[in-house]
């Protein structure tokens, strides 16, 4: 019996010590988790400007007063940083802009954030405002810029903006919804002179060395060819064949999507012209797509991205880049993310071959 009390007494006793060393160490944690939660939040745009930027900024901004935390805004990127260009946001900073189109704090490059010296007077200055933790809302570069901001102890995290595509951890970006929006209706009115004079029609859209808009466009544009930077093979005989096949059949215009990475339009129209006899012109249709009113789409998922990209600073977090994938907006480690490669979908791009024909 008294052997039973003493292994009770002996239970009892270690059940309180792990009880004790449970409270002590939740406590440990919860306190290095309010040393590493931030108090301020700063926020800029860098790179290309894209439409929902300013969709993002004011979720920032507004999801940070609401969590007790002060927000500034950090005009023209990485530049306006190092020029101490900062201000202190409120709520009705960001009010009335959800559906402009650019961005109200400017964006730009800056060289001067790619050296060793420019990224750790960066983080000075950072401190200097009390700011320890920012949203850098951008793509690929601004990321590399973000992460030297993190090893040099602000806590970032990135928002994916860029009309490209062109970020491998996402299947969205914020500005491509309404960029493809704008160039598609373009590329619509394109169609409707090109129709009149019976002529074929190449339409240049951007997208840098990515091919994801003329992808798009191609097939809500029901184009005849696609002409994209990671399937082309510079065979412009195809091209000039299936021009003649068509015209064989009856068709008397025809609409070519070609992509910025490609480029060399007008070059292409001339042969083309030479090579079939059928007047052909080219249309760049530039920087037109990175304006305009956000579509809803870009409106919602840049908010949803940017209130995630504070809920993750108010946790402690940093070099995380925020993103959509599988129908789910998530983050990853900016390393792993900038690891990453991405190719076409090549489902779209083989039903864009087919529907071509």
């Amino acid at each position: 019996m008294s052997y039973n009390k003493n292994v009770y007494r002996f239970l009892k006793i270690k059940t309180y010590y792990n009880i004790e060393l449970f409270i002590r160490g939740s406590a440990r944690m919860e306190d290095n988790m309010s040393e590493k939660a931030v108090k301020t939040i700063g926020v800029l745009t860098s790179g290309g400007d894209a439409p929902g930027m300013n969709a993002a900024i004011r979720a920032v901004v507004r999801s940070g007063l609401a969590s007790g935390v002060e927000v500034k805004g950090i005009k023209r990127g990485y530049a306006g940083l190092l020029e101490e260009d900062i201000i202190d946001m409120a709520t009705m900073s960001v009010s009335d802009i959800v559906q402009k189109g650019g961005t109200i704090l400017y964006t730009s490059r800056c060289k001067e954030m790619t050296t060793p010296e420019g990224q750790k007077r960066a983080a000075d200055i950072c401190r200097k405002h009390g700011i320890d933790g920012i949203v850098v809302i951008g793509g690929d570069g601004s990321f590399r810029g973000a992460q030297k901001l993190s090893e040099n102890g602000i806590n970032t995290i990135g928002v994916p903006g860029t009309i490209d595509l062109d970020i491998s951890c996402t299947e969205y970006t914020i500005g491509f919804d309404t960029a493809c929006n704008t160039a598609m209706e373009a590329i619509d009115k394109v169609r409707d002179t090109s129709a009149s004079h019976e002529r074929c029609s190449i339409i240049e859209v951007m997208g840098r060395t990515a091919g994801h808009i003329a992808l798009w466009c191609g097939i809500s544009n029901g184009s005849e060819y696609v002409l994209i930077p990671e399937r082309y093979d510079n065979d412009e005989k195809k091209i000039i064949e299936k021009i003649r096949a068509k015209r064989r059949i009856g068709k008397k215009h025809h609409i070519i999507v070609n992509a910025e990475g490609i480029g060399d339009s007008y070059g292409m129209a001339e042969r083309i012209e030479k090579a079939t006899g059928i007047e052909t012109r080219a249309t760049v249709i530039g920087h037109i797509q990175r304006g305009g009113n956000p579509t809803c789409r870009d409106r919602v998922y840049a908010s949803a991205m940017g209130a995630l990209a504070v809920d993750l600073l108010l946790e402690g977090q940093t070099n995380r880049v925020v993103a959509y994938r599988d129908g789910h907006f998530c983050h990853y480690d900016i390393d792993e993310a900038l690891a990453m490669t991405k190719d076409i979908d090549e489902h779209l791009f083989s039903m864009t071959m087919r529907l071509s024909r």
